[in-house]
């Protein structure tokens, strides 16, 4: 999607609150004198000293094997040009980002200061004992062929451009899957490629490898039809030379099946478009402005398969899909390269994924009730977490079967698995909500508009189309504070003070549902000008789809009004707070850790349906253990007893429920020891990620604890329980965590509302 983005938002995401975004964090415990010296000086020398025996061993002692460089020189950097070296860098760490956030993939990026192709070589191929692989990025053509394929050539690690091969693979499994869909054969079809830059022959030459044949492509550059009798046709360009007397696009385009699109936006004309053969597959792939617009292009012609670079329409052309898995699967069986067959295992992998059912979180994160193969699927979805162990397994596969890998994988299976878990696919939580909000976007009232931190995330939340804001609060102030932070967010204000009619509305409304418990309609007038109960009957009569509010107030005063005007869920007893902590070791999910301070057997039994729905709904299966200080009756007292009580009930309610309890913490999180231990137990065998708290005490101490010292993420509160979407935010919220937040509550309103539509 092309997203709003403001100079001073981004200079400063890059500069606070640390330059860059990336850090070197230490893989082993550096805590005391003999640590340091098993490090370094003395303890080093032992490593180093068999690595010079034999050179294969740095990959057992060194994280070589895990590094990949992500090397430019700035020559052709997005669409900025030849921008230099030091401009270039911070495109380089965000390239290291994606290979991290997606494969596990540790980066050095390295910006060079050389433009001479020989000694850029030179420099490049000096640096093969630091990295496992090397990503070039960013480098012009024609200069980024000969730099490719001589340090492929004297390399003995993988070497690949990227913006040339991750663009033709990712569009050649979408124009194989194409095909399938209008019933054409790749050796038939007649295509046109506008643009001749890097990607545009590498796309080329792999569809020629897939069995398109030359003589029924044609090429175009920014002089026209790239034609046999032109004069001083670079190498690469000779190639797609074609025989036939045609100049233009649009005489090219003329019965063409295909269209591939790596140029400029808007070239492409709907009487192009028209004249193209039945059944036309056009990849407009220019960005952020594709060839021709995909709501233009699917007005001209029904019959059109269409992909684009844009995450906003269907079959995004997106690398991310190709690059961290190819070399994933590259490093982990330490290839020499990565050669035509790995390209190609990884296209077909990636088409016949596609042709797989979608699993329901990928669905539910794009906000789509089914996906399934055909023209509106050709490619997955950036966010499928099935990705990393369907194309890394493939190309590692290949890499093995074609001579090129040193390493070997015995168990495919249980590659598959330590896959999945290098990176966690339940990481990607967040995104799968966002894109799920971005769907549907519901409006969302704030209490507090009056605070910077709200206003910023609601200028976020606007830009990226995630949700509706809507501000309590004085107008003026905000206004102010509005101008102050260079924002320029339009949307609904409301100020209480001025609502008299609506006052007085809201007033009898709260008598009528409170007057049995003491209240008046004066108590109701002056409580209505408090924002968090103006904001819960705002919620309450349908003028807002979710209420998000507690960044500067307590919890209990923050959510008391929700209580009296919302309510709790019909069939329920109580709400429950719930946080999900994310660290390297996964994604898990504690409760309650907010709202109920000492719940006896009933509430916790409560609290157990409220999590184990919670977590279904955020995509996971849940694996419930109740928290004790003892181990099944190890220990007496009344935690104990109440924690084997609310178990024994959640399961004769629910029997395929996964609970047990009452357990130790460490005891649930480590699977080998409790396995070992109490091999009865119906955890046993599983991995517990969601936990249970016999009170708010322990709760609330264990997820602070895990944000501060534990070097975990925290997401959350998040409220369960209520009628309709209410969330209180954690006191000194980040924008990105209210931002956060607001896509949970925009996903609970589509919910919520789904719920009514049945």
């Amino acid at each position: 999607m092309s997203f709003k983005i403001r100079k001073k938002d981004a200079l400063d995401f890059h500069s606070e609150p640390t330059p860059g975004k990336i850090e070197v964090t230490p893989t082993k415990p550096l805590a005391t004198q003999h640590d340091l010296a098993l490090a370094y000086s003395p303890g080093v020398a032992v490593p180093c000293l068999e690595i010079a025996e034999d050179k294969e061993k740095v990959y057992k002692y060194t994280a070589k094997g895990n590094l990949v460089g992500v090397i430019s020189n700035g020559t052709a950097v997005l669409g900025l040009g030849n921008i230099g070296p030091e401009a270039s860098k911070p495109v380089m760490e965000g390239k290291g980002v994606l290979f991290k956030k997606f494969a596990g993939i540790d980066v050095f990026d390295i910006e060079i200061d050389e433009e001479d192709s020989d000694e850029f070589i030179k420099i490049v191929k000096s640096l093969e004992p630091t990295f496992g692989g090397i990503n070039l990025e960013d480098i012009k053509a024609p200069e980024s062929f000969k730099v490719e394929g001589e340090l492929r050539e004297q390399m003995n690690i993988p070497v690949m451009h990227d913006d040339q091969h991750g663009t033709a693979i990712i569009s050649s499994a979408a124009l194989l899957n194409a095909l399938e869909v209008v019933g054409k054969k790749i050796g038939e079809i007649k295509i046109v490629v506008n643009g001749a830059g890097g990607a545009a022959i590498a796309c080329t030459d792999l569809y020629v490898k897939m069995g398109a044949t030359k003589e029924n492509i044609v090429m175009l550059d920014s002089k026209g039809v790239i034609r046999s009798d032109r004069d001083n046709l670079d190498a690469m360009k000779a190639r797609y030379a074609t025989q036939c007397q045609i100049s233009t696009l649009p005489e090219a385009v003329k019965d063409a099946d295909m269209f591939l699109g790596l140029s400029m936006g808007n070239v492409l004309t709907p009487e192009d478009l028209l004249s193209m053969a039945k059944d036309p597959i056009v990849f407009a792939l220019a960005n952020p402005d594709p060839e021709i617009a995909y709501e233009l292009a699917m007005s001209t012609r029904d019959d059109i398969v269409m992909a684009t670079g844009r995450s906003d329409h269907p079959n995004q052309v997106n690398n991310v899909l190709g690059f961290p898995y190819i070399f994933r699967g590259a490093l982990d069986v330490r290839a020499t390269a990565i050669n035509e067959e790995m390209k190609l295992a990884a296209v077909t992998a990636l088409a016949e994924m596609t042709k797989q059912p979608v699993p329901e979180i990928v669905s539910k994160a794009y906000g789509e009730k089914t996906i399934k193969f055909g023209k509106d699927y050709l490619i997955p979805k950036p966010l499928d977490p099935r990705l990393i162990a369907n194309i890394s397994s493939a190309v590692a596969k290949a890499a093995m079967d074609s001579g090129v890998a040193r390493g070997s994988i015995d168990d495919w299976e249980e590659y598959k698995i330590e896959l999945e878990e290098r990176v966690g696919a339940e990481k990607r939580i967040i995104s799968r909500i966002i894109s799920a909000a971005k769907k549907n976007p519901k409006r969302i009232v704030f209490s507090e508009a009056d605070e910077e931190k709200i206003l910023k995330a609601a200028q976020l939340i606007s830009d990226e189309k995630v949700g509706i804001p809507i501000l309590l609060g004085n107008e003026k102030k905000i206004k102010r504070l509005i101008a102050e932070l260079e924002l320029d967010l339009e949307c609904e204000i409301i100020d209480p003070f001025y609502q008299t009619e609506k006052i007085e509305h809201f007033a009898k409304l709260h008598f009528e549902k409170r007057k049995r418990k003491g209240a008046t309609m004066n108590e109701g007038r002056h409580q209505m000008h408090d924002r968090n109960y103006y904001g819960s009957m705002m919620l309450e009569t349908g003028e807002a789809d979710a209420l998000i509010s507690g960044l500067n107030s307590d919890y209990p005063n923050t959510l008391r009004p929700a209580l009296q005007i919302i309510g709790v869920e019909p069939g329920l007893s109580r709400v429950a707070g719930m946080y999900i902590i994310r660290n390297k070791k996964g994604t898990f999910f504690l409760a309650d850790t907010t709202v109920n301070v000492n719940p006896d057997v009933e509430g916790l039994v409560n609290i157990i349906e409220l999590t184990h729905r919670a977590v279904k709904f955020f995509g996971f299966e849940p694996k419930l253990a109740m928290l004790s200080y003892s181990n099944f009756g190890s220990a007496k007292g009344d935690v104990p007893s109440k924690t084997a009580k609310a178990v024994q009930i959640a399961k004769e309610k629910w029997p395929d429920m996964i609970i047990d309890g009452d357990i130790q913490a460490n005891l649930a999180m480590n699977k080998k020891l409790l396995e070992k231990t109490y091999p009865f137990s119906d955890l046993a065998g599983h991995q517990v990620n969601t936990l249970i708290f016999p009170n708010l005490s322990s709760g609330n101490i264990a997820y602070k604890l895990l944000m501060e010292i534990g070097a975990s993420e925290a997401i959350g509160p998040i409220l369960m329980g209520m009628q309709k979407p209410v969330h209180v935010l954690q006191a000194g919220s980040s924008v990105r965590e209210i931002y956060n937040m607001a896509a949970i509550a925009v996903v609970d309103a589509q919910a919520t509302a789904n719920k009514k539509l049945k």
